[in-house]
């Protein structure tokens, strides 16, 4: 059925309310398709046409299974032989020097440096939930401001923000109410942190909160200082296990002001801003990027090394697509990796013979997104929240953060492509529009399995850990 809630935002008095009753509908919602098994006889056919009240032109005919949420069922089975070997997270690197049932001082660790995270690889639990968790019950706090798109009913996020709340702290939720699938979970726990005394807010009219923000303010010896996460994933910590993705937590004084500003904005209170680490959606995102693909199309043009990388979850946008194509016809190296939805063709002569896609499908769901630009050694990289789509760059509030430390530029820069690259198992894009699976190199090279190396690294700084 048709499961886009319409609520007119200018008219809702109470938008908790009118979308409470809209879910009531959803379920009465118009029928966009049936989908049946190929075998179905006509007569039981005939019956769910005329009684569902569509035409044959809505009749899907599929091989078996029609339901694949089954699979959940059978993976719940107790069957280790048949599930990949379990892998435990290891403490970021940057907040701690080696694995510990107590956590450090993760004020302190950020305050030295810029720590990037990279999940599932990274814990969520001791980087991101201690953060905010430590920040909730940190008497030096004042302050805790907060997205949330998607989180789980039992949220130690959401916990940790209503026991802001009830130790005086001012704490303000962005709650994004509009979550497709989500609103009824979201209405709840939004509700839970009203009573607690959180401010929550429902975002901007006409716009969804799309982007992954954290900000804690805290009194020090030397005044108030910011601690920033920056993410590309939601805080859910369920799917922060299977959900590959990435995050920085920060105390740099520009990302401080950028996310205050934005914060102000997202509660209503300032109006239009300029940042300084930051791209925001719908105002900057799309036209900061073609800006860069533009630049290195005149490095190009000038004789110097040129490359652009991009990873995203989908690419449908027609003016970076354009401009994607440009930077191709100009002798751009362009890089790029989709899971999801791909609107580019790669390898087409004289008009992206220059780009290659690559789609990585794995144990974990490749999530992060990453803008890189520039030859190594002198890349620009951002990471954030947004997709390369309309509803990303014109519907939603999104968010890219640039990353400064050299060695995490590095970093990503390099992980990029060497997922771009022909040594990892991975499908590739062909110029028709097809995909072929690439799991073998030449003289019958097994490939590498991308995160298969990422979790063996991650589990190498453990002492006494096996690599497996």
């Amino acid at each position: 059925r048709n499961e886009d809630l319409e609520v007119e935002e200018d008219d809702a008095e109470n938008l908790l309310t009118a979308m409470e009753q809209e879910l009531l509908r959803r379920r009465f919602g118009p029928v966009v398709r049936l989908e049946v098994a190929e075998d179905i006889s006509q007569t039981v056919l005939d019956f769910l046409i005329d009684r569902l009240e569509i035409s044959e032109q809505d009749v899907l005919r599929l091989p078996e299974p029609l339901d694949l949420t089954a699979l959940n069922d059978l993976h719940d089975l107790d069957l280790p032989h048949l599930k990949y070997p379990k892998y435990v997270p290891v403490t970021p690197k940057g907040l701690a020097e080696y694995e510990s049932a107590r956590a450090g001082d993760i004020f302190s660790s950020i305050r030295n440096h810029d720590v990037l995270l990279h999940h599932p690889y990274d814990s969520f639990a001791t980087s991101v939930q201690h953060f905010v968790a430590t920040a909730a019950a940190d008497p030096k706090v004042l302050a805790i401001k907060q997205t949330l798109y998607r989180t789980s009913g039992d949220s130690p996020i959401v916990k940790a923000l209503i026991d802001a709340a009830h130790a005086g702290k001012q704490v303000v939720a962005i709650v994004e109410i509009k979550a497709r699938f989500d609103e009824e979970a979201n209405i709840s726990w939004a509700r839970k942190l009203e009573r607690a005394g959180v401010h929550v807010v429902y975002g901007m009219v006409g716009l969804k909160t799309h982007c992954k923000l954290s900000m804690v303010v805290r009194e020090e010896s030397d005044g108030l200082r910011r601690y920033c996460h920056v993410g590309t994933g939601n805080y859910h910590p369920k799917t922060a296990r299977g959900y590959e993705d990435l995050g920085l937590l920060t105390c740099d004084r520009e990302v401080g002001q950028d996310l205050t500003r934005l914060f102000n904005q997202l509660s209503g209170y300032a109006p239009r801003t300029t940042f300084h680490r930051l791209l925001v959606a719908p105002m900057s995102i799309r036209s900061g990027l073609i800006e860069r693909i533009d630049e290195q199309i005149e490095r190009k043009k000038r004789g110097e090394e040129a490359y652009i990388g991009i990873k995203v979850n989908s690419i449908v946008d027609e003016a970076v697509i354009d401009a994607l194509y440009r930077a191709s016809r100009a002798g751009v190296p362009v890089d790029l990796v989709v899971r999801g939805i791909c609107g580019i063709r790669a390898g087409v002569k004289d008009l992206s013979e220059n780009i290659r896609v690559r789609s990585i499908l794995g144990r974990y769901l490749e999530h992060s997104r990453i803008y890189c630009f520039g030859p190594e050694g002198s890349e620009e990289v951002w990471i954030g929240s947004a997709d390369l789509m309309h509803r990303n760059l014109d519907r939603r509030v999104e968010a890219l953060v640039r990353i400064t430390d050299e060695g995490q530029v590095a970093y990503l820069s390099k992980l990029l492509r060497t997922e771009a690259s022909d040594d990892v198992t991975s499908w590739h894009l062909r110029g028709d529009g097809s995909w072929v699976r690439h799991t073998h190199g030449k003289k019958g090279r097994k490939l590498t399995d991308i995160q298969e190396v990422l979790m063996e690294n991650a589990s190498s700084r453990v002492k006494g850990r096996k690599v497996f």
